[in-house]
């Protein structure tokens, strides 16, 4: 039987009406990683002179939790922990992509493998837009022969610290509104990794945002603030953008940072310095973040190098105004966060070392977290005076319990994370029961992990 024009018009309407409605309603997400940006360097954590309205606006529409936690005190691991929730020792990945030489030398591989389980590729297999702006760095710029981050699951890119055409590093935020603005256009749901460049080294420093500091005794702070200030203005922007195109209401906005804030180990001298990805820029005399007095700074494993801020904002979804001083977060636990808001399909046979925390994120009561965090690093023991706090190789932490071991395994120091968030009483001496059940998984964890790093993950240039 055939169907009258009109009816079959208005079925036509209707079918297009639903489709429209799934792509509308399908949350975005735009996932802001700041690099070195340290748990106290926001206005609206206390900071006595940086400016960060922007961000403090998403604290003010959202939620800001307290108590998330990256995967490592640096770079690299951090970001493979986001982009596969894997801890990174799962993939021989404990420090910063360097040369081939110094990569081999520290059993690393060369980059993160584009065939690991990958957040992007996830988002995309479900129908989403996936686009990357700012920092790479699962691989370096000095592995010319490394995977581009398009074999990783984004459809675009503009990346720096990675193989190939390095992107000015404050063009991140432009790259993302016209993604933005094209995923609307098609009716597409949005996720965007914007992975900023401030308040790493080199700072690139703009006369605008100098001038706006220019009262300032310091040179090193007025540098630490304008570029700071600057990243909050870019910010800004995609904010006012997400406004213009009204997807406010329906688009997830997380700020966080990969790691705690750099400090130089002994005083140092202002000068410029030049980096290969990225250009010149002030070197690091002028890194003056700040922990809001959490212990250690970047590439510790106490909670100054690896408690970051965590700012996340839904309207409707996330409370706005709140903050969450107990609900314990990891980066590892974005990637399945993310899937399950997005309604995205895991593969049977992938096992996250995190959980989802949608209900957490939206403020509804959760049970206490099962899963135990694990970190591994290498560290120095005994700790250099210069860095007193940056001799922890492994950590664990379950519930509000955190042990630090070193390396070798001859120290061991325990806190206890909800009476003592400073961790400035170690209670190992009093509590032999806790260490011993502690220390037992932490051993059986590291037992878990891989000798060395497998599969195609190596550059040509390690056969020079």
């Amino acid at each position: 039987m055939k169907l009258p024009l009109t009816l079959f018009g208005a079925l036509l309407f209707v079918l297009y009406a639903a489709s429209d409605a799934t792509a509308e309603t399908r949350p975005n997400i735009v996932f802001i990683f700041a690099d070195d940006w340290g748990w106290g360097d926001l206005s609206c954590h206390g900071h006595p002179y940086v400016k960060t309205p922007n961000i403090d606006r998403l604290a003010k529409e959202g939620t800001d939790f307290h108590r998330f936690t990256v995967a490592s005190g640096v770079c690299s691991p951090s970001r493979t922990a986001v982009m596969t929730g894997h801890f990174p020792a799962r993939y021989n990945i404990d420090g910063h992509f360097a040369w081939v030489s110094q990569n081999e030398k520290r059993n690393m591989p060369d980059w993160v493998s584009p065939r690991a389980p990958l957040l992007p590729r996830f988002l995309q297999q479900a129908g989403y837009a996936t686009a990357h702006f700012g920092k790479w760095h699962l691989s370096n710029d000095m592995i010319p022969d490394s995977p581009l981050p398009s074999e990783y699951g984004y459809d675009e890119y503009g990346a720096f610290n990675c193989a190939g055409e390095q992107m000015p590093v404050h063009e991140d935020a432009e790259n993302a509104i016209a993604f933005i603005e094209k995923s609307h256009r098609a009716q597409q749901p949005f996720f965007i990794n914007l992975w900023i460049h401030e308040p790493h080294t080199p700072f690139h420093t703009v006369p605008k945002y100098e001038w706006r500091f220019r009262d300032m005794k310091s040179r090193e702070d007025a540098i630490y603030a304008s570029v700071l200030s600057h990243a909050d203005d870019r910010i800004g922007k995609v904010l006012d953008a997400l406004d213009r195109l009204k997807l406010t209401d329906n688009t997830l906005v997380i700020f966080s940072s990969d790691n705690g804030p750099a400090r130089a180990a002994r005083p140092t001298e202002l000068d410029l310095q030049y980096d290969t990805a990225t250009g010149a820029g002030w070197g690091i005399a002028a890194s003056k973040g700040i922990t809001g007095g959490r212990k250690g700074y970047k590439a510790a494993l106490f909670e100054g190098g690896i408690g970051v801020p965590f700012i996340a904002r839904w309207p409707g979804k996330i409370a706005a105004g709140k903050v969450d001083n107990t609900s314990l977060i990891s980066a590892v636990d974005l990637l399945p966060t993310f899937c399950d808001i997005a309604d995205a399909e895991l593969p049977v046979d992938y096992q996250p070392d995190g959980i989802s925390q949608v209900t957490t994120l939206m403020g509804r009561p959760s049970p206490d977290r099962i899963k135990p965090l694990f970190w591994k690093i290498d560290a120095k023991w005994p700790p250099r005076p210069e860095s007193p706090n940056h001799w922890a190789g492994f950590v664990i932490v379950e519930q509000h319990w955190k042990l630090l071991m070193s390396t070798d395994r001859s120290h061991i120091e325990l806190y206890d994370l909800q009476q003592d968030p400073f961790e400035k009483v170690d209670l190992s001496p009093s509590q032999p029961k806790v260490i011993a059940e502690l220390r037992q998984k932490l051993n059986d964890w590291q037992a878990s992990l891989p000798a060395h790093p497998s599969g195609d993950v190596f550059s040509q240039l390690r056969e020079k």
